[in-house]
C-alpha cells in the first residue's frame, strides 16, 4: 500500500511542486554508471516480486494485506520492470535483451517486445498502431482497445514472420505463443504452491504492471496523428521535462526524442523546443487521465496548441 502512495500520490505532488529541467546535458558515454542504473533496477523488480511471495509463503502476509501487496508489487513492475525493460530490449546486445524479456516475462506481458519494436515505432501517430492513443478516446477505452489490439497485431507479425521462414504460426519459435507458456507455467507455480491466493495475486500483479503501462502509453501519444507517409520525428510524441518523471522513469519522459532516435540511450536523450510538451510529469497527470473532462480541460488547450505551432513552422504531422 506504500508503494501506491508513494507512486500516485507523493511522487505527483512533488511533480507539481518541483520544477521542470529542459537542460541537455548528459553523462559522457564512457561512463558505466547508467549502465549500474538498469541492472540495479532489474535486481530491484526481482526482489520486489520475490518478496511478495515469500511474504505470502511464510504467512507475514495475511487477508487484505496480500491483495494491497499484490497492487503495490503490480505498481512496481508497471512503473519499474517494464519501463527498464524497455530500454534494456531496444539494445542491440543478446545478453541486454535477455534481460529485458526477463523483466517482460515476470511482469506479465506477452506482447511489448514484439509489438513496441517492430509495431509501434514504425506506426506511431496511425491506426495502424493500437498503442497510440486517439483525440477524445478515455483512458478506460484505450486500456481494452490497446491491450487486444496489441496483442493481435504481435501475433500477425509472428505470423508473418514465421512464414517468410517457411514455419507455421503455432511453433514453438512464436515468440508471443513461448510467453503464453511461460505465464501458464507461472500461473501453475503460483497455484501448485499457494492454491487459488497464488492464482489471483498473479493476476492482480501483472493487471497492475500492464494497466500501467498502457496508461504511459496513453499520456505518450494521445491525440498526436502522423501520416503513414511522414518520417516519425519530434513532434509526434509527447515530452515533460518534469525532473520527478525523468528521475524515476529513467528519462522515459523525453519520449520524443527517444520516437526520433530510437536508439538512444536513455541518459542522452534531450529535450526538443519543436516536442509537444506535456502540461505535467506523468506523475502528476496519472489522476486527470483517470477523469476524462479533467483530462480534456486540461491537456486539449496544449494539442491545439501544438496543432497551430506545427502548421505555422511547416510541420505535416497528418
Amino acid at each position: 500500500m506504500g508503494n501506491l502512495l508513494f507512486s500516485f500520490g507523493l511522487l505527483g505532488i512533488a511533480e507539481i511542486i518541483l520544477p521542470s529541467n529542459t537542460k541537455n546535458e548528459h553523462t559522457k558515454s564512457g561512463d558505466a554508471f547508467p549502465e549500474f542504473v538498469v541492472y540495479l533496477h532489474v535486481i530491484a523488480h526481482t526482489l520486489v516480486w520475490m518478496s511478495l511471495f515469500y511474504g505470502i509463503y511464510h504467512g507475514i502476509l495475511r487477508d487484505k494485506f496480500i491483495f494491497f501487496a499484490a497492487l503495490s508489487s503490480g505498481a512496481e513492475a508497471g512503473s519499474g520492470g517494464i519501463i527498464v525493460a524497455h530500454e534494456l530490449v531496444h539494445k542491440a546486445s543478446s545478453i541486454k535483451q535477455f534481460f529485458g524479456k526477463y523483466l517482460l516475462a515476470t511482469s506479465g506481458n506477452i506482447y511489448f517486445f514484439v509489438h513496441h519494436l517492430r509495431i509501434h515505432h514504425r506506426y506511431v501517430g496511425t491506426h495502424k498502431d493500437a498503442a497510440t492513443a486517439r483525440e477524445n478516446e478515455t483512458l478506460y477505452h484505450f486500456v481494452m482497445r490497446t491491450m487486444r489490439g496489441q496483442t493481435k497485431e504481435a501475433w500477425e507479425s509472428e505470423s508473418v514472420r514465421l512464414r517468410k521462414i517457411n514455419l507455421p504460426t503455432f511453433h514453438f519459435k512464436n515468440i508471443i505463443l513461448q510467453n503464453v507458456l511461460l505465464q501458464l507455467v507461472f500461473f501453475g507455480i503460483c497455484g501448485f504452491f499457494f492454491s487459488w491466493t497464488g492464482i489471483a495475486v498473479w493476476l492482480i500483479y501483472i493487471a497492475m504492471g500492464n494497466i500501467l503501462l498502457e496508461y504511459v502509453n496513453y499520456i505518450e501519444h494521445y491525440g498526436l496523428v502522423r501520416d503513414e507517409n511522414v518520417r516519425v520525428n519530434e513532434t509526434h510524441s509527447w515530452n515533460s521535462d518534469k525532473v520527478v518523471s525523468r528521475f524515476f522513469l529513467v528519462e522515459l519522459s523525453r519520449h520524443s526524442d527517444h520516437h526520433h532516435f530510437a536508439s538512444k540511450p536513455y541518459h542522452t536523450l534531450e529535450s526538443n523546443a519543436n516536442s509537444p510538451m506535456l502540461p505535467g510529469g506523468y506523475a502528476s497527470m496519472v489522476l486527470p487521465a483517470l477523469i476524462p473532462p479533467l483530462w480534456r480541460a486540461i491537456v486539449h488547450p496544449k494539442l491545439a496548441e501544438h496543432k497551430r505551432s506545427n502548421t505555422a513552422k511547416g510541420f505535416s504531422p497528418g
